[in-house]
C-alpha cells in the first residue's frame, strides 16, 4: 500500500512540476522579449482549450485508451511542443508572436486533460489497493504541490525565469512523466458503453441546475471569481522585476528572486488545503467562499502597497501567504459544495460546469482584461516609476473588483440548504484522515 502511494506521489509531482516551471514565470520571459502585451492571450489560453478539450480527451480514455497510456500520450505531445517553443524562443533574440504562441497552444491543449486523467489514474489505483480515496487522495495530492514548488524554485535559481529555457524544463519533465504514466496501474476502458450525445459528453446537462436560483447564483459569482484567478500567476513576475528599473531596489533580492519570492503562494496552499474541512464544518460554505473572496481583496491589496525592500518586501509576502485561502478555499470549497448540492448523475458533469464557469470562462475573461488594464497603466508608460505607479493604480484595481464580488456574494447568495448537505460531506470525508500521512 505504501507502495502505490509513493508512486502516485511521485507521478503528482511531476505532473504539476511540468506546470510549475513555466506558469508563473512565463510574463517575466514575454515582458523581456518585447511580448508583454500577449501574455494575457498565453495565460486566457489555458482556460479557452479547457473548456473543450479535457471533455474530449476523457471520453477517449473512458472508452477507448487506459487512462495511463491517454496520460502519456498526451505529455508526448504537449511536451514535444512546449520543448518546440522553448527551442524556438532560445534561437531569436525577439519570438515572433504568431510561431510561438502556436507551438505553446497546442502544448496546453494536451496538458490541460492530464490533470483531469492523472485524477483517474489515482483514484483507480488507489481503489484497486483497496485504500479509501477520500482519506488517502489529499496526502498524495500534496505532492503536486510540492513539485510545483521545487520546479519554480529550479526555473528561478538557474536564472531560466527570464528565458524560453523554463519551457525547454518545462517539456522534459513531460517526456519524464510520459515514460513514468506507463508504469501505473491499468484503468479498464468500457467499450461497450452507449454512446453519449454531445450535451452528455460535454459536460452540458449540468446546465439544468441554472434552474435552481441559488445553484445559479452560485455558478455565477464563481465565474466572477473565477477571474482573479491568473491575474497573478501572469502578472506578478514581471511586476516585481519592473523594480529592478528604480535605483533604490536594484540588487534586492525579491528583484532578482522574483520565482522564489512567489513560491511562497504554493507553499501556503499546502497548508490551506488541509485546514479546510474544518473551517467547512466549524463556518459553512457562504462564510468560507467569503473568507476567499476577501483574501483575494488582501493579495491584490498588498500587491500595490508593498515593495521588495524591508519593510515593504513584508506586504509581498502577507500576499503571498492569503493566496492559499484566496485560491483553496475558492476551490476546493466551491468543489465539495457542488458534489453535495448534485444528483449523483450529475456530479461529474457539475463539477466539470464548475471548472468550466472558474477556470475556462471566468479566467480567460480576467487575464484578457487584466491585460488591457495593465497595457494602459503599465506597458504605455515608460519603464521606472512611472510603470510602478500603472502597476500600483492596476493591483488597486482588482482588490476592489474582488471587494465588490465579496460585498454582492454576501448580500445575494443565502443557499439554506448549503450548511446541512457541505457539513454532512465533510463528515462523510474524515478530515482527520485527510492530514494523515
Amino acid at each position: 500500500m505504501k507502495s502505490i502511494k509513493m508512486r502516485l506521489a511521485a507521478m503528482y509531482f511531476l505532473e504539476f512540476a511540468v506546470w510549475g516551471a513555466y506558469l508563473t514565470s512565463l510574463g517575466a520571459y514575454l515582458s523581456k522579449v518585447g511580448l508583454s502585451g500577449n501574455i494575457g492571450w498565453f495565460y486566457a489560453v489555458q482556460g479557452i482549450v479547457s473548456l473543450c478539450m479535457p471533455a474530449l480527451i476523457g471520453i477517449i480514455a473512458d472508452r477507448w485508451i487506459p487512462a495511463q497510456k491517454m496520460l502519456s500520450l498526451c505529455h508526448l505531445v504537449a511536451g514535444g511542443f512546449m520543448v518546440s517553443a522553448g527551442l524556438y524562443g532560445l534561437s531569436v533574440d525577439e519570438p515572433d508572436f504568431a510561431t510561438l504562441f502556436f507551438l505553446y497552444t497546442v502544448s496546453v491543449a494536451f496538458f490541460m486533460p492530464t490533470i483531469g486523467l492523472s485524477n483517474s489514474v489515482g483514484y483507480t489505483a488507489l481503489r484497486k489497493a483497496g485504500l479509501d480515496t477520500v482519506k488517502n487522495f489529499p496526502p498524495i495530492r500534496i505532492w503536486g504541490t510540492v513539485g510545483f514548488i521545487i520546479a519554480m524554485l529550479f526555473v528561478n535559481f538557474t536564472g531560466y525565469q527570464n528565458t524560453s529555457a523554463q519551457m525547454v524544463v518545462s517539456g522534459i519533465l513531460s517526456g519524464v512523466l510520459m515514460i513514468y504514466a506507463l508504469t501505473m496501474p491499468n484503468c479498464p476502458t468500457n467499450r461497450d458503453a452507449a454512446p453519449k450525445s454531445v450535451i452528455d459528453a460535454l459536460g452540458l446537462r449540468a446546465f439544468t441546475l441554472f434552474k435552481d436560483p441559488q445553484m445559479a447564483i452560485f455558478f455565477i459569482f464563481s465565474m466572477l471569481l473565477g477571474v482573479a484567478l491568473q491575474i497573478t500567476n501572469g502578472f506578478a513576475n514581471p511586476f516585481i522585476q519592473a523594480f529592478g528599473s528604480i535605483d533604490i531596489y536594484k540588487g534586492a533580492w525579491g528583484v532578482d528572486n522574483a520565482n522564489a519570492l512567489i513560491s511562497l503562494s504554493q507553499i501556503s496552499e499546502t497548508f490551506c488545503i488541509l485546514l479546510i474541512p474544518f473551517f467547512m464544518k466549524r463556518y459553512g460554505i457562504k462564510t468560507v467562499m467569503l473568507m476567499a473572496m476577501f483574501a483575494w481583496v488582501l493579495r491584490f491589496g498588498l500587491f500595490g502597497l508593498g515593495n521588495p525592500n524591508m519593510p515593504g518586501v513584508l506586504l509581498f509576502i502577507l500576499s503571498m501567504i492569503v493566496y492559499g485561502i484566496a485560491f483553496d478555499f475558492f476551490n476546493v470549497s466551491g468543489s465539495l459544495y457542488v458534489d453535495s448540492r448534485t444528483d449523483k448523475n450529475i456530479r461529474s458533469s457539475a463539477q466539470g460546469l464548475f471548472m468550466m464557469m472558474t477556470n475556462g470562462v471566468g479566467a480567460t475573461i480576467g487575464t484578457l482584461a487584466a491585460q488591457a488594464i495593465i497595457d494602459h497603466y503599465v506597458f504605455s508608460k515608460p519603464a521606472g516609476l512611472e510603470q510602478i505607479k500603472g502597476w500600483e493604480t492596476s493591483w488597486f484595481i482588482f482588490a476592489g473588483y474582488a471587494f465588490v464580488v465579496a460585498i454582492l456574494f454576501m448580500l445575494i447568495f443565502h443557499d439554506n440548504k448549503a450548511g446541512k448537505a457541505v457539513s454532512a460531506s465533510v463528515d462523510e470525508a474524515d478530515p482527520e484522515g485527510m492530514v494523515e500521512v
